[in-house]
């Protein structure tokens, strides 16, 4: 059984330790590792546009960027940058503009500023799209997104994509969380997947591919497009990301490491609405609780009281970045094979509105925080039920029927799957 121990000491950097999960014996060579191995077959003489971001290296740490360029069968003509942009200094939810890179004297065109998705004038003189981004296998990371609507406009234009395939770091064996109405489809929340969807973005854009209603072309547009997926090489379905034996390198600002994205997927959507805040400017982003107007003994009452699976909750104080001490209340995942990663965020939600009484963010909500929370979360029926029902919303059976969809979701798509247990 997995069991994965989050365990911290105050002013220490974050760690996770993971007894008895081994790191792969041989090497796993990432997609853009198999492609230079391949003499870069699958874009030799070809105009090539890269959308990539800082965690787009080789195993080796090396940019793919770089690689690229150093490649002498390969013409790198321009680049394309996601939230946060190709090096990762910009900020969350902050538009980012065009410009000539420094280092490389390529153009860099925002898909995170005035354009969500490449135009045609961005496309003209481009023949591939290679998309080299580090997802970490929740809904509403928005690189995925970016993905879908970069092979949109590719399919349009005809320009080839070819998507060079990474680890989804909480493994491709768990599927958790509410799956997202069509109404509430947006940029961050792209794809018809549960909020922990298991697949590699390899796999999410195989299946985006083949399936009507997943990408916003036309049938024959999305029939026609060419896409070419090129896989990892020993990476196992199993694997979280300290099993790969890479070094992870932060895909954001806020996720800086393992420990990082699995507080993602368990406090994210918690802290949507509400007096919650999940650790933001501290050492533990997204895994130290705090809630205004509650001590940590308080919150660590509360949550330990609804007895979640697989989670335990411990008291530690630490600094913020500004240097003030603080204490909150540190996410511990004890046992990652019984854990529901999105249970903790509903069940936040739920006693968020116990202590707020009338006074509840999700019965005075403006429609623009309507608006988000739903395309977070995804699901009309939880807003009504945590509206209307506050306190008393059956958390526990929207978590059992969204279990269910997750496992069924997870069979119906194992004809995508690049990888194996």
């Amino acid at each position: 059984m997995y069991r994965i121990f989050l365990c911290f000491l105050a002013l220490c950097s974050a760690s996770i330790f993971i007894p008895n999960l081994k790191a792969a014996s041989d090497p796993i060579l990432l997609g853009i590792d198999v492609l230079e191995r391949s003499n870069f077959r699958a874009i030799s003489g070809k105009r090539v546009g890269l959308l990539t971001h800082p965690a787009g290296l080789n195993r080796r740490g090396e940019s793919t960027v770089d690689v690229l360029l150093r490649a002498q069968n390969v013409r790198l003509v321009a680049l394309f940058g996601p939230e946060h942009g190709i090096y990762g200094d910009e900020a969350a939810s902050v538009p980012v503009d065009d410009k000539i890179d420094a280092r490389t004297g390529l153009p860099v065109y925002s898909l995170y500023g005035q354009f969500r998705r490449p135009t045609a004038k961005m496309l003209e003189d481009i023949d591939v799209m290679v998309i080299d981004l580090q997802d970490i296998g929740v809904r509403s990371y928005t690189f995925t997104s970016c993905m879908r609507y970069t092979m949109e406009a590719c399919f349009d234009h005809g320009v080839e994509v070819v998507v060079l395939d990474r680890p989804n770091p909480l493994g491709g064996l768990k599927a958790d969380g509410p799956p997202l109405d069509r109404k509430w489809r947006s940029y961050v929340g792209a794809f018809h997947v549960p909020y922990v969807h298991g697949l590699t973005i390899g796999e999410l854009a195989r299946i985006s591919k083949a399936t009507p209603g997943w990408l916003e072309v036309s049938e024959d547009v999305r029939r026609a497009g060419r896409l070419t997926v090129i896989p990892m090489e020993g990476w196992r379905r199993s694997m979280l990301w300290h099993q790969t034996g890479l070094r992870f390198h932060p895909t954001s600002p806020f996720i800086p490491d393992l420990s990082a994205v699995l507080g993602y997927s368990m406090t994210g959507l918690g802290a949507q609405l509400g007096n919650f805040s999940h650790g933001i400017g501290t050492p533990y982003p997204f895994r130290f609780l705090r809630y205004s107007g509650k001590s940590p003994e308080e919150v660590k009452a509360a949550l330990q009281r609804r007895n979640i699976r697989g989670v335990d909750f411990r008291i530690v104080e630490t600094r913020t970045r500004a240097g003030a001490p603080v204490r909150g209340v540190l996410v511990v995942v004890q046992d990652w094979e019984a854990l529901r990663p999105t249970e903790l965020s509903f069940h936040m939600m739920q006693q968020t509105a116990a202590w707020e009484g009338a006074a509840s963010p999700f019965r005075s909500a403006s429609a623009n925080e309507i608006d988000l929370f739903n395309k977070h979360v995804g699901s009309t029926a939880w807003w009504e039920e945590i509206k209307t029902r506050g306190a008393n919303a059956r958390v526990t059976a929207f978590v059992d029927q969204w279990t269910k969809h997750a496992q069924n979701f997870h069979e119906q798509t194992r004809p995508f799957w690049l990888y194996k247990n």
